[in-house]
């Protein structure tokens, strides 16, 4: 059993305690509608505004199928050095514009960058691949839609989209020029490493995992599908410049080590950065908790950095 009395801090403990009065450690036992109802106000009690210059504009990228929304954002100082295509967290179940919209907001504000956020279909209404095929769909339009390059980005399921559609369209002839991925789940072997240590880690368990998997499943086998967990692919060579952040007090964090791992030895470009004592979910802790906002910093400035072609990263 690891001991996170040693390893979290006083701050993100008020964070932990915090989020588990919204959305408790046995949410997934709840309805999806009861999921989705006590995460929604989680995320509106933890929503920090938008910083002053950021507008947002919600709109969508019609399909022959259905409209998916997306909410761009710009910033009054703004820098075409790139476009941000980001892709939320939640389990794939959870989240949507909303949730992450000051995330957005912020980054925009941060980097000058235009931020698309896409509000990709969600399980159990939507199995895979239908997730993925929006945040394709996403990235298609925007190759369409901006001259400027194309940087992706999403935390932890969004992350784990992100990354799939990098290695989807790495032959594109406008396949995007980074990726900074959140605590990504990427799809590590289970009962090894960090899935083992921090089975049972604050805000999310290897059982809150395999939950998640199964219902994206829906009962299918994808053990070898590559858009549904990235590390399901043979192939690591021709990707983007890779910055993979986690936390070290959660079950997916040998998934960033071991990703940065495959693509410098295919011969690309990757760092890992594991931040000490947190939990996942911590985006929402960038305002309260010390550890929280000085890695939002390193996330917000690798994503300024890679979008301007820069490599600021030990090799």
């Amino acid at each position: 059993m690891t001991d996170y009395s040693k390893l979290i801090d006083a701050e993100t403990w008020a964070f932990i305690d915090r989020t588990n009065s919204f959305y408790p450690p046995d949410a997934v036992d709840h309805s999806v509608d009861k999921q989705r109802r006590t995460y929604d106000a989680m995320c509106r009690e933890f929503h920090a505004g938008h910083p002053q210059g950021v507008s947002a504009e919600t709109t969508a990228i019609d399909t022959p199928t259905h409209a998916i929304p997306i909410r761009i954002y710009r910033n009054t100082r703004s820098d075409d050095a790139a476009v941000v295509l980001y892709f939320h967290g939640g389990g794939f179940i959870l989240g949507g514009l909303d949730s992450h919209d000051d995330v957005c907001a912020e980054i925009c504000q941060r980097t000058g960058y235009e931020v698309v956020s896409v509000d990709y279909r969600l399980v159990p209404e939507h199995t895979h691949p239908a997730a993925y095929d929006d945040s394709l769909a996403a990235f298609q339009w925007a190759a369409r839609t901006y001259a400027r390059p194309i940087l992706l980005s999403g935390d932890s399921a969004g992350g784990n989209l992100a990354a799939a559609v990098a290695h989807a369209t790495r032959d594109h002839a406008r396949a995007a020029i980074a990726q900074v991925l959140i605590y990504p789940g990427l799809g590590g072997r289970l009962g090894q490493g960090s899935y083992l240590t921090h089975a049972d880690a604050p805000l999310l368990s290897v059982r809150d995992m395999d939950y998640y998997r199964d219902m994206r499943a829906g009962g299918r086998d994808i053990s070898g599908d590559a858009t549904f967990a990235p590390f399901n692919d043979k192939d690591y060579s021709g990707l983007p410049a890779t910055v993979v952040i986690t936390a070290e007090c959660d079950p997916l964090s040998d998934d960033g080590r071991d990703y940065r791992d495959r693509i410098k030895s295919a011969g690309g470009r990757a760092a890992w950065i594991n931040e000490p004592g947190l939990v996942h979910g911590y985006l929402r802790a960038r305002h309260s908790v010390g550890r929280a906002r000085s890695s939002f910093t390193r996330i917000v400035e690798a994503i300024r950095s890679l979008g301007k072609g820069e490599w600021n990263h030990q090799p």
